[in-house]
């Protein structure tokens, strides 16, 4: 157990939203519930004294693991909330940047495989770098884990700036893997880059899967699910099963985009890596998707995101719940059946805890991670009438 990094049973926050009060973030949506609907929320800290925790995941019985991007580790925290390193070999494991240990995914069958994804740098033979997605397998004691595949290797990185990389098991079974472009002016639109777009493979084998569009070619695209993006932060799928994604915008409009496989979400940059062209550039040859959501400018930097469930959430049941690091908020976004921006919602009462990165739902509860580089914390969100 780490001394200084538990976090006892802190006094609780019940924190309202000020007499319902709520800021909105830009939106030109229509149906707005109105400002005094809002539930109140009730903050608990699960762990502090972090350093840029990236993700954290439910492995069941009240037990949590999570990554620290910079110290590329994993650490279990136990039913009492209590922090156990968790041994495993990094010193391949590459951080630069924005790129470290990152992504984590817990598989469905961990009660008997008690296996687990990350998504990391790598420093490779030639002392180059890519990232790399990793299945591991943890003791049966939890207290350390066994590297057993590379799942897919050859993700673009240069400084570690846009390194994605967001992990979602689906419920047909696969892995969606969401990546930066790596600052790099030809991977977005690349097919055969691996860069700035969302894969989705056999998450046994790291087979691309066998119904993305073009898995029947030849090359890295075979891997693709989507592209066109710019550096992908977030992965979710809503009840309906249609599949989303959170990344950031230049200097303005960072995105939420509804995934549809083969689709091209339209990031060109110019020639040098100029950031000027729009996000969704529709002056591009073919079909390009533009964003279901977008926060105008200046950007604040959306990150990890989820779909609430739970009656109790009230008018916020179903929404998505998206990290945002830049304008330091906990946002909250509907959309309708048919996948149109409706309104959204930041409470004023979560905007009180600075950067937050990582958004993950356990039963009906958020856990969030704070990326603020200094006491870091994971925060349990529950709503409250």
């Amino acid at each position: 157990m780490r001394s200084g990094r538990l976090s006892t049973v802190l006094a609780v926050l019940v924190l309202t939203c000020l007499g319902g009060r709520a800021d909105a973030v830009p939106t030109e949506a229509e149906g707005d519930p109105g400002r005094t609907d809002l539930p109140g929320f009730r903050v608990t800290t699960v762990a502090d004294g972090l350093a840029i925790p990236w993700d954290v995941q439910s492995i069941g019985g009240g037990r949590l693991l999570f990554t620290e991007r910079d110290s590329r580790s994993i650490t279990l925290i136990d039913a009492d909330r209590e922090l156990h390193p968790v041994e495993i070999d990094n010193g391949s494991l590459w951080s630069s940047g924005e790129t470290g240990l990152m992504g984590l995914e817990v598989d469905p069958g961990f009660d008997k495989n008690r296996r687990i994804y990350t998504c990391s740098g790598w420093t490779k033979n030639d002392g180059s770098h890519d990232i790399r997605v990793h299945a591991w397998r943890l003791s049966e004691d939890l207290g350390s884990a066994t590297r057993t595949e590379t799942l897919v290797a050859g993700l673009p990185t240069t400084s570690g700036r846009h390194g994605g990389c967001r992990l979602l098991v689906l419920r047909d079974g696969s892995l969606l893997v969401g990546t930066g472009d790596a600052a790099q002016t030809e991977n977005p639109q690349n097919r055969n880059s691996l860069g700035g777009k969302t894969l989705r493979l056999d998450r046994m084998t790291g087979a691309p899967w066998p119904r993305n569009k073009w898995a029947d070619e030849k090359g890295r695209q075979r891997y693709v699910f989507t592209y066109g993006h710019r550096n992908v932060q977030g992965l979710a799928q809503r009840a309906d099963g249609t599949l989303w994604s959170a990344e950031h915008g230049t200097y303005r409009d960072d995105e939420i985009n509804r995934l549809g496989n083969g689709r091209n979400y339209g990031w060109q940059p110019g020639p040098g890596y100029d950031e000027s062209p729009p996000m969704t550039d529709f002056s591009l040859p073919g079909k390009q998707y533009g964003a279901r959501w977008s926060s105008g400018e200046p950007t604040i930097a959306t990150s990890g995101a989820t779909f609430v469930a739970g009656k109790e959430w009230g008018v916020l049941r179903g929404t998505m719940a998206v990290g945002v690091l830049a304008g330091s908020r906990l946002m909250f976004v509907k959309f309708s059946a048919d996948g149109k921006l409706r309104w959204t919602k930041a409470p004023a009462a979560l905007k009180e805890f600075g950067r937050l990165r990582s958004v993950t739902r356990v039963g009906n509860a958020l856990l969030v991670t704070t990326s603020n580089g200094s006491n870091d914390k994971i925060l349990r969100i529950t709503p409250q009438p």
